[in-house]
């Protein structure tokens, strides 16, 4: 297809553009930019009055929650995916099967391409099966298009394997991707250690939970020399910890959910599992501490974390409902809520959805300049709604943002140069 996109605003971070231009695609690349090209379209896509940029990247999307086969997950997600403007997903080891042999990675990568609308990017198996005891085949994973490697949310007890483990990487010049928990700490918490736990009588998770499991990565990646990178920081104290890192010169990076950016431990309300997620939701402080990293950059890229769920997995006392929470629909929206509440610039919040979670992949995407694949979304800045679960795409509707105003919303997704979503 040889698509026109005319009049829109384009804003494209990796280049620095921010001009309202014409943008043309043949052939699944961006073959110019600019009011005058010679140029016949198969379809013209009029954008005024909206905003072009490239098309998403989801650093942490879960698509192993929903009781159904891979290939319905993959193809309600990665529609969900289109909706919310996302054009590539990163997906941790912990699918069923394991991402721990090229099989697996072969096996989604046909699926998702088959689905079309969405590049997925795997992240293979630090140890065989996340037992933490044998190392995977790494080579074999990074050979079948792996992007980096993880053990998943299981903690690698002995630490002489994690080391082994990180040196094996490091030699790959793979990354090494980490949920910073320690189980053992952590025990059977289910939301952040302080008096709201203590009034609603809930174990609580404490903040040293995430500092004691990011203290020890980071002494071993100095150690080993692995880049490290770090989802879903939740505390003030970790954020202080990943910041000391960078400064040493340590090549370490780290994203946050876009739902800790907008809720804290009280929007958990009279036992409101919709807000039981992992991490849990921290204080205030800590919301205010992770806004003021993204904007220094310590926290480069937001991501939906997301986890869709069927319904009665949020059903029954608190305790004992899954935590998680359906993000794909809602993360342009909340990140844009918090450009209209001034806590980013619109650059930067762009940037954390586009080019920086590519330069973290290592990923020729995330911008739009001549000769790279056109991956773009489509949004407008003064589409006021209210966000509906019940008519998102994703298999799961659980998210505890029903109810919100949203002011931006996704018209349209090119994806390889195919209009994959339009309004």
């Amino acid at each position: 297809m040889k698509l026109h996109i005319s009049n829109g605003r384009i804003i494209d971070p990796a280049s620095q553009l921010d001009a309202q231009q014409d943008l043309f695609i043949d052939n699944g690349q961006i073959v110019a930019i600019g009011p005058n090209y010679d140029f016949t379209a198969d379809l013209t896509f009029d954008a005024t009055d909206l905003i072009v940029c490239p098309g998403l990247i989801d650093l942490r999307s879960h698509l192993k929650e929903a009781s159904q086969e891979h290939s319905a997950i993959i193809e309600s997600e990665s529609r969900a995916a289109a909706k919310g403007g996302i054009t590539t997903l990163c997906i941790p080891p912990d699918t069923s099967p394991v991402i721990d042999s090229p099989a697996v990675v072969e096996l989604i990568e046909d699926r998702a391409k088959k689905a079309g609308r969405t590049m997925i990017h795997t992240i293979g198996a630090l140890t065989q099966n996340l037992q933490g005891k044998l190392l995977s085949e790494m080579t074999a994973l990074k050979d079948a298009g792996c992007i980096g490697i993880s053990n998943g949310q299981n903690t690698i007890k002995n630490t002489l394997i994690q080391r082994r483990a990180m040196e094996y990487a490091a030699t790959l010049d793979l990354t090494l991707f980490i949920n910073a928990a320690d189980p053992w700490l952590q025990n059977q918490g289910c939301v952040h250690e302080g008096m709201l736990s203590t009034r609603l009588g809930l174990t609580g998770i404490p903040e040293a939970t995430e500092t004691i499991a990011i203290a020890r990565y980071l002494l071993l990646a100095e150690m080993t020399g692995v880049s490290t990178h770090f989802h879903n920081i939740s505390t003030g104290s970790a954020l202080k910890m990943i910041g000391e890192a960078q400064n040493k010169g340590l090549a370490a990076t780290a994203d946050v959910s876009a739902h800790h950016l907008h809720l804290s431990e009280h929007d958990i309300g009279n036992y409101d599992s919709l807000s039981h997620v992992m991490p849990p939701l921290r204080t205030i402080r800590d919301r205010e501490q992770l806004q003021q990293a993204v904007r220094d950059g310590v926290l480069s890229a937001i991501c939906s974390n997301h986890q869709p769920l069927e319904n009665d997995a949020k059903l029954g006392p608190f305790a004992e409902t899954t935590p998680g929470i359906s993000g794909l629909e809602t993360l342009l929206p909340l990140v844009m809520k918090l450009v209209d509440d001034d806590e980013l610039s619109l650059p930067q919040a762009i940037a954390s959805l586009t080019s920086n979670p590519a330069e973290i992949l290592g990923i020729e995407a995330g911008q739009l300049t001549i000769g790279t694949k056109a991956d773009i979304c489509i949004f407008s800045p003064n589409a006021h709604h209210e966000c509906q679960p019940n008519d998102f795409i994703s298999s799961g509707k659980n998210s505890p943002f029903a109810g919100w105003l949203f002011n931006n919303e996704v018209y349209a997704t090119v994806f390889n140069g195919n209009i994959v979503y339009q309004k």
